[in-house]
């Protein structure tokens, strides 16, 4: 009897499982039993997020009996059209002759085993204050909320409970100076899950509306950027191609791109100098790798340092070869470790070329030449003291020279984004924008730590040799064009070709 009845409960869990899978997109199928406090989901229009949520809020109260599950929105006249309406269309389509009633008045929507669909706006607090016991929220069209709403209702959620209690946030970006970017994805926590999703991923999505939406990317690139991809919005004209910028983002969310990530372990001398180094993968680490350090490549390392309205010591490495992005670093706090870890970074990518911001610290600079790293970028000032020039380690950054650096990345990007693979580079490349005086900074509330020091590198990238070092034994073989050039060539510019093609035995 026992062994009928277990199976019996086998072949409907088999039976309830197959139809979820049958009816639900994959991007949320795991979802359905996901238990963490936040369950935030960020997409653009017609990803299924919203259904997803209606329908794991009435899987959970069918389920789990004696829920009292709290819908809500900023506005509560908002709700019947929306939230009630998904709800009601949920249960009749997936859900039919259950026994579950919905009601208008009040807006309700109750279960046979005690549960209830709550339904509440937030610009209504004293009703909402009314509402107690409350189990678990989904919280749609999040944006148009404030911070200190979710921060209440996640109060709210105090009461005991035999299941799980969790908040669920579904919205479509609206900036990247938005409270929920800050609050969610600019920052890892334990209990919060986020997860995107676009229109591609809703696989019960008209055909007409993707086409529609598709339509978008070459007539408004903005609204498609962030309704249909689901990128944070923009609100001043974007110094970088906004389009492909989006575009290159979704291919490395699409998981196109292999890295490494960790730090750089080591030991120090009495001076401080790292020696020793090793790279440590982590998840947490500050170091992300693309491309291993080749031997005889030379690379490029531009490096910002965290001063005024920054928040992050960034470094890019780049294959001065191509401008290739090989590898990032990007630390919150702690110059001195920053230091430690450049300069392992450098070390390892074959003594790279390497420019330090120099505006608003010079400790890096400092300490980099106390311990001897010979590659260091160098400009010459004027000592005040005595008129006379002298050479000053660091890469200072002017009004004057700003506006090109970073005109000379725009160039240097254009066409070649599959160049860059760091996901939060590409994000701060659209929260770049102009201002009113035409002038290019970071969005207000965003960031261009990263911007700044992968201009920096593309902008010394000719201050080094572009060619691999050739092994002394390896012999460099020219055409016969290339020795016709060499012959016609002036003293200036043979040197120029030795170092373009190498040396096939001339100063030998």
């Amino acid at each position: 009897m026992k062994a009928e009845a277990l199976s019996e409960l086998q072949r409907r869990a088999v039976l309830w499982y197959s139809t979820l899978r049958r009816t639900s997109n994959d991007v949320f199928l795991p979802l359905f039993h996901d238990s963490h406090r936040w369950l935030v989901l960020m997409g653009g229009a017609g990803s299924g997020k919203s259904n997803f949520a209606a329908r794991k809020v009435i899987e959970r109260c069918m389920g789990e009996p004696g829920h009292r599950y709290l819908v809500c929105r900023k506005v509560a006249a908002t709700l019947r059209e929306s939230c009630y309406a998904l709800l009601c269309a949920e249960l009749e389509q997936y859900y039919p002759a259950s026994g579950i009633r919905a009601t208008v008045s009040p807006m309700q929507i109750r279960f046979p085993n005690g549960s209830v669909i709550l339904f509440g706006g937030l610009d209504d607090s004293e009703k909402l204050k009314s509402i107690h016991r409350i189990t678990s929220v989904w919280i749609e069209e999040a944006s148009e909320c404030d911070e200190a709403d979710a921060d209440q209702l996640n109060l709210r959620l105090r009461d005991e409970s035999p299941y799980y209690r969790q908040i669920i946030v579904t919205f479509n970006p609206i900036s990247a100076t938005h409270w929920l970017k800050k609050k969610f994805f600019d920052r890892t926590a334990d209990n919060v899950r986020t997860v995107r999703s676009t229109y591609r991923d809703n696989r019960f999505l008209p055909a007409e509306y993707g086409e529609e939406l598709e339509r978008y990317r070459d007539t408004d690139p903005y609204y498609y950027a962030v309704y249909a991809l689901g990128e944070w919005g923009v609100l001043g004209q974007t110094v970088f191609p906004a389009a492909a910028v989006t575009e290159r983002l979704a291919q490395i969310r699409a998981g196109a791109e292999v890295s490494r990530c960790g730090l750089y372990v080591y030991e120090q001398s009495a001076a401080g100098k790292p020696f020793g180094r090793r790279f440590a993968e982590a998840e947490d680490g500050c170091v992300t790798v693309w491309a291993a350090a080749e031997p005889g490549v030379p690379y490029v390392i531009g490096a910002d340092t965290a001063g005024e309205g920054s928040d992050a010591f960034c470094a890019h490495v780049l294959d001065n070869r191509t401008g290739e992005q090989a590898a990032v670093l990007r630390m919150v706090n702690g110059e001195a470790e920053f230091a430690a870890q450049l300069y392992c970074l450098a070390c390892e990518y074959n003594d790279a070329y390497l420019a330090v911001e120099a505006n608003f610290s010079t400790y890096v600079n400092t300490v980099l030449a106390q311990w001897g790293y010979a590659n260091l970028h160098v400009r010459e000032t004027e000592d005040t003291y005595t008129g006379r020039l002298r050479k000053s380690y660091g890469f200072l950054t002017t009004a004057k020279n700003r506006n090109l650096i970073i005109a000379e990345l725009v160039t240097a990007v254009r066409g070649s984004l599959e160049l860059i693979h760091d996901a939060r580079t590409l994000e701060e490349m659209l929260t770049f924008v102009r201002n009113e005086d035409y002038r290019p900074e970071a969005e207000a509330g965003a960031h261009d730590d990263l911007i700044m020091s992968l201009a920096i590198a593309n902008h010394v990238r000719p201050m080094q040799r572009r060619v691999a070092d050739v092994p002394e034994r390896a012999k460099v073989r020219w055409t016969a064009d290339m020795w016709e050039d060499w012959r016609s060539a002036s003293a200036d510019e043979k040197e120029y070709l030795l170092t373009r093609w190498g040396d096939p035995g001339i100063r030998r």
